[in-house]
């Protein structure tokens, strides 16, 4: 049974979330947070989010949902950043060394004294969790740490893993003993929308499918324009005439105008949207999506929504193999795009293909993933009821 958020009091609490949002990283780190965030505003804490400001960053849009944003340059003059980073792979990411980035971010803690971390950055493990916990006024903050990886010590109190295949174990030697672990898509961190929406977009497809919405969503950023990509290999595809194109992209995606010219081009409708705020009721509406295998695997998921997937980064592998396997979804090779895509919708968008991948795509998430995650951090002792 999922618990209720009703019970739950945060009133005058603090919760420090430390993400970044760039080029390189894309945007789907920050938007979990700021999920997250979201849910624990309408509980009444007070939520900062601590930000380096790279190529593509999100603070503005962060402010703009109501939470202050600590910004951190885009890189530190720190000349040990080479030799101390190397350790992780993806510290690149970080832009400075991560010393250099938990001496900034410490200062800025020790102001705010949260009562909890929130930490979702590859770039990051137990060496910045301790560095940034020491000395701090009171008790150090519980620390939460959002991962995909399975690949480096952390310190954390609790830990959450939404990904399709992810078991408690992969997390024993990597966390100590008393840590938590949430693993799974059943932790899923979705907008409230998407479950609002589940069961009007499961009702629809209840009868037979058929492809008439196709809606294409490859990233926030999508920096290589593998979107373009797509809209010239579907000219190769057999589609029905009357087929409606809807192209989701972010503000910052740095191939934007070139896409939207190209859509006035296509052979069938085609629309490209930014930055919109009702991808829940977009993705309903939809019959098949054509999306990268990140996290908004799991908003397609929850709304049963077929969809055939591009692996854009390496991290993205394990979900598409993961949801493959289930016959939620089918992976397109981005190697061979113009003969993968023509081959998986010839074989996919006829409806009984249509039916079988939504049901199992819908067995996977509920969209509760935020309300069992709170439950959680509220047995951990730092969010009391009344």
């Amino acid at each position: 049974m999922t618990p209720s958020l009703h019970s739950f009091s945060l009133q005058g609490q603090v919760v420090a979330f430390r993400s970044d949002a760039s080029l390189d990283i894309g945007s789907g780190h920050v938007m979990r947070c700021l999920t997250l965030a979201d849910a624990l505003h309408a509980q009444g804490a007070e939520c900062h989010f601590i930000c380096r400001e790279h190529p593509g960053h999100l603070c503005d849009a962060i402010e703009a949902r109501g939470c202050p944003v600590h910004r951190l340059p885009q890189r530190d003059n720190d000349p040990e950043l080479d030799a101390s980073s190397s350790r992780l792979v993806h510290a690149p990411w970080l832009g400075t060394s991560w010393e250099q980035d938990a001496a900034s971010c410490h200062g800025v803690l020790k102001d705010l004294a949260p009562d909890w971390l929130v930490v979702d950055h590859y770039a990051l493990d137990s060496r910045w969790e301790k560095a940034v916990s020491e000395n701090l006024p009171g008790s150090a903050p519980h620390l939460l740490v959002i991962d995909d990886l399975a690949d480096r010590q952390h310190t954390a109190d609790l830990l959450l893993d939404q990904n399709l295949g992810r078991q408690v174990l992969d997390y024993r030697s990597l966390v100590p003993g008393h840590c938590r672990v949430l693993a799974g898509p059943r932790y899923a961190l979705l907008r409230p929308e998407f479950a609002r929406w589940r069961e009007t977009s499961l009702a629809r497809r209840a009868s037979e499918p058929q492809l008439q919405r196709l809606l294409i969503s490859l990233g926030g950023v999508d920096k290589d324009n593998v979107t373009g990509q797509v809209l010239d290999a579907l000219k190769s595809c057999v589609l029905p005439q009357d087929l409606e194109i809807t192209v989701v992209m972010g503000a910052t995606a740095p191939w934007r105008q070139s896409v939207v010219a190209q859509a006035k081009q296509m052979p069938w409708l085609t629309e490209v949207v930014v930055n919109v705020d009702d991808m829940a009721r977009r993705m309903a509406a939809a019959d098949l999506a054509i999306g990268a295998a990140g996290s908004t695997s799991w908003e397609r998921c929850c709304l049963g929504l077929p969809a055939l997937m591009l692996v854009l980064a390496d991290n993205q592998r394990e979900i598409a193999l993961q949801l493959e396997r289930r016959g939620a979804s089918a992976t397109i090779v981005h190697e061979d795009l113009v003969h993968s895509l023509a081959s998986q919708l010839a074989a996919r968008a006829a409806p009984p293909a249509l039916a079988s991948m939504s049901e199992r795509a819908a067995s996977l998430v509920d969209g509760r993933g935020v309300t069992r995650l709170l439950a959680t951090m509220r047995n951990t002792g730092k969010i009391t009821t009344p």
